[in-house]
């Protein structure tokens, strides 16, 4: 049985960061994950010759992020991309109706000036609300005060849901009308023409990580911690465990003694979101030149709703469409290539026969995934914003948690997992640790590797 000053559990972003910082303060650390490769529920496929993100794709607002301090430190090329948390504008966007036809630019504004003054309202209602209330709840009495004719309010009640399954990953009448608090963004997104990955890898480079370890319990010892995986058991002062919050909530991990009620509180009433991937590859463009969206409106964007262009990670032409929430999880019982029939069967029912069939296609199943059993938390009625830092500790004897469930400022994004890992690292060393040096330490290493 091998010793170490820290045991953590989980190779994604938090667990990387945190295990990094720990090595370069002189600790001896491992990381135990279950999967064949590093970056969690940050994977991207190259199998085509080219980078596919499917898993996390952007940084949601650059401006005072540390998660961006750190990829402009890493040199890391991106690529401004500022579609990615559901715009109602500001980009172009190609706009049909309820009916399937293409808007005007006249009625584009019209509509996108309508869910602003709805969104507007709507931050009052939400400070009203009741513990218990739910978003659908804030958002039915946002509409009705508006005063706008039925048809564009069924509109904006169709973009509404929209925006919580693909930021949440949840139906919207499970989620708290608290449940958007935290979304703003702060500045341009940015998306990773050399894939996402790049950011774990090269944290992670050198970092002890054993793969294919599934953990299966933590115990307490006398003197710190006993964590057994399938493929052997390992000693520890600390555990940082940083699993999604998915896997805790299937209790997929035995903790001995029981979690402590601030801990397995929180679990319970946190959600984990579905939000799957669906990206298409066409032998040709359909739609307009320089267009970001595709976005279809009430009846005809029931089911799928939005359509992003990212042709420019392979220089094909690609859209990328989502299925969250309930949406997402019945898709997981399709085959890839019925979902993507069902994408292709909404695309010409707006662009007609112009849209050809797709020549390469990607679908992903995040909520089927043993290793994550959902794409990102959320809060459902009940929970609160104070439920995601509760969860981080530490605990008693040394047990921590991290990732972007525990970080109650930005969760759900990879900057959340990347602060709650930095969080762990200095709560055990008990001293601050400097970002900045942090990422010039991962730039000196790679120099004098490369020598």
């Amino acid at each position: 049985m091998e010793r170490f000053d820290t045991v953590v559990v989980g190779a994604g972003m938090a667990g990387l960061t945190c295990a990094r910082m720990l090595m370069d303060a002189g600790r001896r650390v491992v990381v135990l994950e279950a999967r064949e490769r590093v970056g969690g529920r940050m994977c991207t496929d190259r199998t085509g010759g080219f980078p596919v993100d499917l898993g996390a794709s952007w940084i949601h607002g650059i401006r005072e992020s540390a998660l961006w301090a750190l990829v402009e430190a890493l040199q890391i090329p991106t690529r401004e991309f500022t579609v990615g948390s559901f715009q109602v504008g500001g980009r172009p966007m190609e706009h049909f109706d309820a009916s399937g036809r293409r808007m005007d630019a006249q009625a584009s504004a019209r509509w996108a000036a309508d869910v602003e003054a709805v969104d507007r309202d709507l931050a009052e209602v939400i400070a009203r609300s009741s513990p218990g209330d739910s978003y659908l709840d804030v958002t039915e009495r946002a509409l009705e005060a508006s005063g706008l004719p039925p048809e564009r309010i069924l509109e904006i009640r169709e973009f509404f849901r929209h925006r919580v399954e693909e930021q949440c990953g949840a139906w919207i009448g499970d989620l708290d009308a608290h449940g958007l608090d935290e979304d703003a963004i702060d500045g341009d997104e940015v998306i990773f023409p050399r894939g996402y990955d790049e950011l774990p890898r090269r944290i992670g480079a050198g970092v002890d990580v054993r793969f294919a370890h599934t953990v299966h319990a933590v115990g307490r010892t006398p003197d710190g911690w006993t964590v057994r995986a399938d493929a052997g058991s390992f000693t520890a002062k600390d555990v940082v465990i940083t699993v999604p919050l998915g896997v805790l909530q299937s209790r997929a991990i035995e903790f001995d003694p029981p979690l402590p009620r601030p801990a397995s509180d929180s679990i319970s009433r946190l959600g984990m979101g579905v939000f799957n991937k669906v990206f298409m590859q066409f032998p040709e463009r359909f739609w307009e030149e320089g267009t970001c969206v595709i976005r279809a409106l009430g009846a005809a964007g029931e089911r799928w709703h939005s359509w992003y262009d990212v042709s420019v990670i392979s220089g094909i032409p690609t859209l990328l469409t989502f299925a969250a929430g309930p949406l997402g999880r019945h898709l997981q019982t399709l085959s890839d290539a019925e979902v993507v029939a069902d994408s292709v069967r909404a695309l010409r029912a707006l662009y007609g026969e112009r849209v050809a069939e797709p020549i390469a296609s990607w679908v992903t199943r995040w909520g089927d995934d043993p290793h994550a059993r959902g794409s990102y938390s959320h809060l459902p009625i009940g929970a609160s914003h104070e439920d995601h830092d509760a969860l981080a500790g530490p605990f008693d004897g040394g047990l921590r948690f991290a990732g972007e469930a525990t970080w109650g400022r930005e969760p759900a994004t990879v900057g959340g997992a990347y602060e709650s890992g930095h969080r762990a690292a200095e709560s055990i060393l008990g001293r601050p640790v400097d970002r900045a040096a942090f990422a010039a330490a991962i730039v000196a290493r790679e120099r004098e590797a490369a020598r």
